[in-house]
């Protein structure tokens, strides 16, 4: 395993202290004791997690299409080109959430999903991972975008996406794993285990 070090690397919490707690981010500093016993300090966000999905179209000509999202991102000031993701509420599962989130920001439901992995997108100060899905079997409907949520929603072929990954159009560090991942599954190198998934009754 790749992760299993020849030395000790382990960093043990001797004292914890809360910075901020947020509606949705939770800080701490923590006192570390390092492999070698000296201290130091780590400050750091709880995050609840979170979901990708890469939802799949077939276009006119046949050719598979990515559901894509444009949204204004304030901490960077740029508005960004994704695919649809969000946080889980508390004591959800990640398909849950995933189902929910396609279905509340692009308006489409999907028959069929598969698990393509799951990436931790900021190691060094945040608890935060995200799961990515893919989606397929799209029927669209109406959108129900939280409260101060904007966002474009659009199609795009998938050469021109990947193509928007390679030359810096697309910089979003979910959306390029997910792209990653995507392309290595169309060439057969991530293989993934379709399963057919009916909507929650409860979802609108």
């Amino acid at each position: 395993m790749l992760n299993r070090p020849s030395t000790p690397l382990q960093e043990d919490r001797v004292h914890s202290e809360e910075l901020f707690r947020g509606r949705f981010l939770h800080a701490f500093r923590d006192t570390v004791r390092l492999p070698d016993g000296a201290q130091a300090v780590r400050e750091y966000v709880v995050h609840p997690g979170a979901v990708m999905v890469i939802p799949m179209l077939e276009g006119p000509d046949g050719n598979l299409r990515a559901v894509m999202e444009r949204q204004f991102r304030y901490p960077v000031g740029q508005t960004m080109v994704e695919f649809p993701a969000g946080k889980l509420d508390p004591g959800e599962a990640t398909l849950a959430c995933a189902q929910r989130e396609l279905r509340e920001e692009t308006g489409y439901r999907a028959s069929q999903w598969a698990r393509l992995g799951v990436l931790h997108p900021v190691i060094a100060y945040s608890t935060e991972f995200i799961e990515v899905w893919l989606a397929k079997g799209l029927t669209a409907g109406e959108r129900a975008l939280d409260g101060g949520e904007f966002l474009e929603v659009f199609d795009i072929a998938l050469d021109p996406l990947f193509h928007a990954c390679m030359n810096g159009e697309i910089t979003d560090a979910k959306t390029l794993v997910g792209a990653f991942w995507l392309q290595n599954h169309l060439q057969g190198r991530l293989p993934v285990q379709w399963q057919q998934v009916p909507a929650p009754e409860s979802m609108p």
